[in-house]
């Protein structure tokens, strides 16, 4: 058999099968649909888009033509601001369902949202009506959309503060609880004489609302703010302790068997095999920690620390403030509905290698 010459390149290889000089070229893998100008093309027109262009339209029109119902007071500010608002949302979501394909990622981004889009200005439109336009409801309890609007631009700055103090005491409070947790569901679930010990403990203290036991943290504690340290810790330490251990205890035996039999010690199958295995049920333990957490938090902060969220909540609920209490609700929410958000993010990336197996 002659030896192939390197200079006439692959195609002299003296094998079966290959490609004959002058053959058809193999089809290229086509591009994604999401890059491909004819099928962006081809997409059918968002015809929901231009149902909330309309929605925001006429919430518009109403806040700015239809006159306010004073009761006992002057109008209310930042009428005309909402209106207008409400306007440019529903321009720009007519000039994104015009626009089709060609207005890009932002036409693609709003697809998803587009039953959103049409309650959203259904829903201020009521709230504007039962409140501002027809004073149906008691005006010092119930504002309308436009008294959040100044609350965020007046008091933007405290609210600024409060959320960062909110948010500072939420992570110091929830990253002790979180690991406490861990390593105590870890220790029970792999040791008897632990869980032995530690178990009848956990039951017996795990169950009690963290808040109840404000007394006696403000009592032991040298400030309010390690005693509300300590009662989002523990709020969130009893789920993630608890399923963590179920976690660990759940694992099969045969992963220990079959690395034992490999040669493995007792700290590997703990770190590389109990722990992983586990990791579904710890971040459900997060995730419940979480939300324990954040009710102890907004607790804690009206009892006896003087600032975040849960401070400016009393403090406005004191002065009969209801629009800014209205906000810092709203401001509260979105904070827990980001964390939880990132949690998601992350569990998405440490379990990135379980996918196959575990279903979320």
């Amino acid at each position: 058999m002659s030896t192939p010459d390197p200079a006439l390149g692959f195609d002299s290889l003296p094998f079966r099968g290959r490609a004959r000089v002058g053959a058809a070229a193999p089809e290229r893998t086509p591009a994604p649909a999401s890059t491909s100008p004819r099928i962006q093309a081809a997409l059918p027109p968002w015809r929901i888009g231009f149902a909330a262009a309309a929605t925001w339209f006429a919430l518009g029109l109403l806040t700015l033509y239809w006159p306010n119902k004073a009761v006992g007071f002057s109008d209310w500010a930042y009428t005309d601001e909402f209106g207008i608002a409400a306007l440019a949302v529903g321009a720009l979501l007519l000039a994104a369902a015009s626009l089709g394909p060609r207005a890009g990622r932002v036409a693609h981004a709003l697809r998803p949202a587009g039953p959103w889009l049409v309650a959203l200005p259904v829903l201020f439109a009521i709230w504007e009506i039962a409140t501002a336009k027809l004073a149906l409801l008691p005006t010092p309890f119930f504002a309308p959309p436009q008294s959040l609007v100044e609350t965020y631009i007046d008091d933007w700055r405290r609210l600024g503060e409060s959320l960062l103090h909110s948010t500072r005491l939420l992570a110091h409070g929830f990253v002790l609880g979180a690991l406490a947790g861990f390593l105590t569901g870890v220790t029970i679930g792999w040791s008897r004489i632990a869980g032995y010990w530690v178990h009848p403990v956990l039951r017996f203290v795990g169950p009690v609302p963290a808040s109840a036991l404000l007394p006696l943290a403000f009592f032991f504690f040298p400030s309010s703010y390690a005693a509300a340290v300590f009662l989002i810790a523990l709020a969130t330490g009893f789920p993630v302790a608890v399923l963590t251990w179920s976690g660990v205890a759940g694992v099969n035996r045969n992963y220990y068997d079959v690395a034992r039999t490999m040669g493995a010690s007792e700290r590997f199958l703990v770190l590389r095999v109990a722990i992983p295995a586990a990791l579904p049920q710890v971040f459900v333990g997060l995730f419940m920690g979480l939300g324990a957490a954040f009710s102890v938090l907004v607790t804690a902060e009206m009892m006896g620390v003087k600032a975040g969220l849960g401070f400016y909540l009393s403090w406005a609920q004191g002065w009969a403030s209801y629009s800014n209490m209205y906000a810092a609700l709203i401001v509260m929410a979105g904070l827990c509905s980001g964390l939880i958000t990132l949690l998601f993010k992350v569990r998405d990336r440490v379990l990135s290698w379980q996918k196959g197996t575990v279903k979320w």
